[in-house]
């Protein structure tokens, strides 16, 4: 029925109403909101980093010397129960990730083996031949017919270090952070052996970085003084020494392997001043058992020099003077206030189970966050200025009611975002806009449909209800298309692509409610209220028509020019991804990127010599946007990928000293790790994009749609990365958001085209399929048109306002807004054309039935 019941407008209202509800929290102070009741509603749009300022760290886990350090801890239960059973071997040692010890006797296999398989210990045990597992499931040991013997960890059990050494890691680093006074820190597992850690606010992660990265695993030792440091003997290390009280020739300590005291019994840390010296100390406090083993070493060492090291470092080695029982201590060694209190962190938030390595940094100051809230701002206004005053133009009191609806869509999308608990990202905004745009595609579709029922001789109420009813399979193929690619976004985006992905999402599926309920509710209260003999949306009642109405182009005559002139293009740009290739950012490469501001216009000159004394490679400078914004690019540094990180504190710190007054408004640095990572999983969505397109046209339509569709997307791809290489923009996560808003765009209008091929194959049993082809492209090219002029105007304030860091975004949507519409037209329909004919209707395309004849277009006998 085109009439809603009383319940159905009251629940459409009533989602409107609450979408306005939840949105409402974001246009007043978050202090306001407080006080309020809990049953009101208080969430805010969470803004990305990108838009308010901070840092983006993604932390790894040492996996190797996490097994190592498990291994050494079994090396002592392997050792115990071997001499408890009076097994003789030799060569007990850890080695390529495994416990390995020689059996003197190789009759000893399986008596080895009964007494390892019972070490309780997570992992799986067997002895045996080589190549053979046998025995229990605790533990994996491989013999050789030698006597070779080997314990190793197995996946599951390294896995399970893994994860458990994850969630005490992220606990270890939520405390160490938020004693630095980081309000709203962000600390989330990702994957196995992974933190990411998200701080608003902090535009100079650096010392942050430093103290959440520190192992901090502190022990206390005896120090070896009858031993040569040049050659440590089995029990003892020598170890680099921190403290330079003694003079700089005692670099190294040679002290016992055993631990005396460990870090893990210390209940509190505190900085504090030496009341005889006035020197900084850092106060211990030791829990009971912690404080009885101190005692008794202490007691026992008078007069011997007792170490404290800190990841395998010396920071000081004092001589006990006398028996400390009270269970305090102190660490002395030439502390500055601000070092005295780093490690009281340290030792107070408890040490990492294994290294954490920076692998991904990415920093935003404050001030460019406040920039792209306001060029973000100004967009989203505009764009939603230009789509309306358009629609208002083309379908008059259909297109103000379509911008009704196109504000409520506005409003429901900010408050479903504040409802998830979303976080609104500088792409997100791009998002957004392009919502607008592609949310009043449906509106679109349903008034021009209208507009052809009216053609046709229907009454306006026939004609509005058929004008629904018909559009709303389009609109639902084309909005799926559209939410599986976001769907590959989201999962191989990071945050402000992932907030892209979501806002998109979530615009399109509430762009299907407003446009095919709302805007249907609001008709009919229209046509009841002024029952109307003719339509607002016919003939010279229209005011914005590129396209006459009655076109009859023969565009299949052209078809071979077209092929052959879009595969010249993509030939073309297949040879420009060769050489010169794709200008990868440091998402897909690596690297550093660091942008500047100085306080006069930049002098590129004095930079480069500058930064080029640091000795970091090539190092490129470019102007971005106004004179006194620098763009600085690093290549991939060799070595871990912590070296990233190193090189860009440099950099930075470099750049600050050079030119007093500079300000790093944003700094990324990314490993190789994570930027090969990001490449193949951008790569996988592409093409699962394409796959998946494949499947769903072929399911909705027949073969040739599918093929026909799909090898257009192809062809589309392969010139958008040409325009990326002949244009010389940088290709980065960004890009492939791009890249998939434009195959989605693309498909939808590929969608709409092959759904009037369809119709009219039902409806014109004897008209040859070129021809049908070409009416179904006339008919919907006002469509067409429409449909990329609002599109192209939602993104037009992005080239205009959006700012520098999404005009490479932006031009390429414009781009692939033109190569969408036109291969839907000139290569999609052509190939559905070679495909198609004498396969989809057989030999009724070709000739009328009863005369033999190619036959007039006429309809189906209902």
């Amino acid at each position: 029925m085109f009439f809603f019941s009383t319940w159905q407008r009251y629940l459409i209202l009533g989602l409107c109403a609450l979408g306005a509800i939840l949105a409402a929290p974001n246009v007043v102070p978050k202090s306001m909101l407080d006080g309020l009741p809990s049953f009101l509603p208080t969430r805010q749009i969470s803004l990305g980093l990108d838009l308010r300022g901070g840092s983006y760290i993604l932390l790894e886990i040492d996996g190797d010397t996490l097994v190592r350090e498990r291994l050494e801890v079994l090396t002592d239960d392997v050792r115990s129960r071997l001499r408890a059973e009076r097994i003789a071997y030799r060569d007990l040692k850890v080695a390529n990730r495994a416990i390995q010890f020689s059996l003197v006797e190789a009759s000893d296999r399986d008596r080895a083996q009964e007494a390892l398989k019972t070490m309780p210990q997570p992992i799986v045990s067997a002895l045996a031949d080589p190549g053979t597992n046998v025995g229990g499931t605790d533990l994996t040991i491989d013999v050789s017919v030698e006597g070779q013997g080997r314990v190793a960890l197995t996946d599951a059990g390294i896995l399970a270090k893994k994860r458990s050494a994850i969630q005490q890691s992220i606990e270890i680093v939520r405390r160490r952070v938020d004693q630095t006074g980081v309000t709203e820190p962000s600390i989330q597992a990702q994957g196995a052996d992974r933190i990411l850690v998200q701080l608003p606010g902090v535009g100079d992660p650096k010392h942050i970085v430093q103290l959440i990265g520190t192992t901090a695993k502190m022990t206390f030792r005896m120090v070896n003084t009858n031993g040569d440091v040049t050659r440590p003997g089995p029990d003892s290390e020598a170890l680099v020494s921190t403290d330079r009280t003694a003079g700089p020739a005692s670099s190294k300590v040679l002290v016992y392997k055993k631990v005396e005291v460990s870090g893990e019994n210390l209940t509190d840390a505190q900085p504090a001043t030496d009341g005889q010296t006035g020197q900084w100390v850092v106060t211990l406090r030791f829990d009971r058992a912690g404080a009885r083993k101190f005692a008794e070493i202490t007691t026992a060492n008078v007069g011997k020099p007792f170490a404290v090291v800190l990841d395998n470092k010396v920071i000081t080695a004092p001589v006990i003077q006398s028996p400390i029982i009270g269970g305090t201590g102190q660490i002395t060694g030439r502390f500055s206030a601000q070092s005295a209190n780093d490690l009281a962190v340290l030792l107070r938030a408890g040490a990492l189970p294994a290294p954490l390595t920076v692998i991904e940094e990415r920093t935003v100051g404050p001030d460019l966050g406040a920039d792209a809230i306001k060029a973000g701002l100004i967009s989203v206004v505009v764009g939603l200025v230009l789509v309306m005053a358009y629609m208002s133009l083309a379908y008059g009191t259909f297109g103000h009611l379509a911008n009704i609806a196109l504000f409520a869509n506005l409003i429901i999308t900010i408050g479903g975002l504040s409802a998830l608990g979303a976080t609104l990202t500088l792409p997100g905004i791009a998002g957004i806009l392009l919502t607008l745009g592609m949310a009043v595609d449906a509106n679109v579709l349903i008034n021009e449909r209208i507009r052809e029922e009216v053609k046709l001789g229907k009454k306006p109420l026939g004609a509005i209800e058929a004008g629904f009813s018909r559009a709303f399979s389009t609109i639902l193929d084309a909005n799926l298309t559209t939410l599986i690619k976001m769907a590959l976004l989201f999962w191989i985006g990071t945050g402000p692509v992932r907030g892209f992905a979501v806002t998109i999402s979530l615009g399109i599926l509430i762009s299907m409610f407003t446009a095919t309920s709302l805007v249907r509710m609001m008709v009919g209260w229209w046509y009841a209220r002024v029952r109307p003999t003719d339509l607002a949306v016919q003939g010279t009642k229209y005011r914005l028509r590129f396209v006459p109405d009655d076109t009859n182009i023969t565009f299949m005559g052209w078809r071979n020019w077209g092929l052959g002139f879009s595969a010249a293009l993509s030939l073309g740009s297949i040879a420009l991804l060769y050489y010169p290739g794709l200008n990868l950012g440091i998402d897909f490469k690596g690297g550093i990127l660091i942008e500047a501001r100085t306080p006069e216009a930049a002098d590129f000159t004095r930079m480069r010599a500058e930064l080029g004394t640091l000795g970091l490679g090539q190092i490129n400078l470019q102007e971005f946007g106004s004179s006194r914004d620098v763009l600085i690019r690093v290549e991939q540094q060799p070595g871990p990928d912590s070296a990233q990180q190193k090189a860009a504190n440099l950099i930075r710190t470099t750049v600050e000293k050079a030119f007093p007054g500079a300000e790093i408004r944003r700094s990324e640095a990314v490993g190789a790790t994570v930027s090969s990572e990001l490449f193949q999983g951008g790569m996988i969505a592409m093409g699962l994009a394409i796959i998946a397109m494949l499947a769903y046209i072929w399911f909705r339509f027949e073969w040739q749609f599918g093929v026909g569709a799909v090898v257009t997307l192809l062809l589309d791809v392969t010139k958008t990365m040409g325009f990326f290489v002949l244009f010389n923009y940088q290709f980065n996560l960004v890009s492939i958001a791009a890249i998939l808003t434009i195959m989605g765009w693309s498909i939808n209008d590929k969608v709409v085209v092959y759904d009037r091929v369809r119709e009219n194959l039902r409806k014109y049993k004897s008209l040859p399929l070129r021809e049908l082809i070409d009416r179904s492209i006339n008919e919907t090219l006002n469509r067409t048109i429409n449909t990329s002029a609002t599109i192209f105007l939602a993104t037009l304030p992005l080239v205009l306002f959006g700012g520098e860091a999404l005009r490479d975004f932006s031009e390429v949507m414009l781009f692939g807004i033109a190569l969408g519409t036109s291969s839907s037209i000139f290569i999609a329909a052509p190939i559905l054309l070679f495909l198609g004919e004498g396969r989809l209707r057989g030999s009724k395309l070709v000739a009328d039935p009863e005369t033999k004849k190619p036959g007039a277009p006429k309809p189906a006998a209902s």
